[in-house]
C-alpha cells in the first residue's frame, strides 16, 4: 500500500507541475498579443506621422501656390507705366501757324503704337537742320508734368521761331529732329514751317519747346 501511496502522490505532484507548465505557457501566450497589439500600435503611430508629414507638404504646397498667386496679382496691380519709347511712337510735325501771329508755330505730335500706355514727362528734345548746323530749341517757361500716354492715343507739344522779316535770306531750315522725354533715339521729320529764320546774333536759341500737351491732346 505504501508503494501505490507513494506512486499516487508522485503522479500528483507530476500533474500538478504539469499544469503550471500549462497556465505558464497560456500566460505567455497571452502577453504575445499584447506585445503584438502594442507594435501594431507603434506601427500605427508611424503610418499617422506618415500622414501628417504628407498633410504638411499638402499646406506647404498650398502656402506656395497662395504666394505664387500673390506675387502675380502683385505684379498685375503694380501700376507702373514705363516710359514711352522712340521706337513705339509715331511723330509728325504740323504747320499751325495762323496768319497774322507774330510767331511761326509747329505742333509735333506724338502717337502711341506700342500696344500699351507708356509714359512722357517734361519736355522733349528738339533741334532743327539749318544751313548754318543743328539749332537747340530752349525750353518754354511753361510748367511741365507727366503725362499717361494711353495705348492708341496721341498728345502734342508746341515748337515757336520767329518769322524771317528782314528783308534777307535768313538761315534755310532744311529738317527736324525729336527727340522724345528720356530718350536717346531721335526721330527726324521734313520741317513743316517757315523755310527761313532770321539771323541772330547768337545770344540764345530764338526756337522754343513747349511741355509735352502744351499744343492741346491729340485724338
Amino acid at each position: 500500500m505504501r508503494v501505490h501511496k507513494l506512486t499516487f502522490t508522485a503522479m500528483a505532484i507530476a500533474a500538478g507541475l504539469s499544469l503550471t507548465a500549462c497556465n505558464g505557457d497560456d500566460s505567455s501566450a497571452q502577453s504575445d498579443p499584447s506585445s503584438a497589439a502594442t507594435a501594431s500600435s507603434e506601427g500605427g503611430g508611424s503610418e499617422s506621422g506618415s500622414s501628417d508629414q504628407g498633410g504638411e507638404k499638402d499646406s506647404a504646397a498650398k502656402s506656395s501656390g497662395g504666394q505664387g498667386t500673390a506675387a502675380g496679382s502683385g505684379s498685375n496691380e503694380s501700376g507702373s507705366v514705363d516710359k514711352c519709347r522712340t521706337d513705339n511712337l509715331e511723330i509728325t510735325a504740323t504747320d499751325t501757324t495762323i496768319d497774322g501771329d507774330p510767331e511761326g508755330s509747329v505742333a509735333v505730335t506724338l502717337h502711341n503704337g506700342g500696344g500699351r500706355d507708356c509714359a512722357l514727362s517734361g519736355f522733349a528734345g528738339v533741334d532743327l537742320k539749318t544751313s548754318e548746323g543743328a539749332l537747340s530749341a530752349e525750353r518754354s517757361g511753361q510748367p511741365a508734368g507727366r503725362t499717361i500716354l494711353k495705348n492708341g492715343k496721341s498728345v502734342s507739344f508746341g515748337i515757336t521761331y520767329p518769322m524771317n522779316e528782314s528783308g534777307g535770306s535768313g538761315v534755310s531750315v532744311t529738317g527736324l529732329v525729336v527727340t522724345p522725354p528720356g530718350e536717346t533715339k531721335s526721330y527726324s521729320l521734313k520741317w513743316p514751317g517757315a523755310g527761313t529764320l532770321p539771323v541772330t546774333d547768337g545770344a540764345g536759341s530764338p526756337v522754343k519747346v513747349g511741355p509735352i500737351g502744351s499744343a492741346g491732346q491729340g485724338g
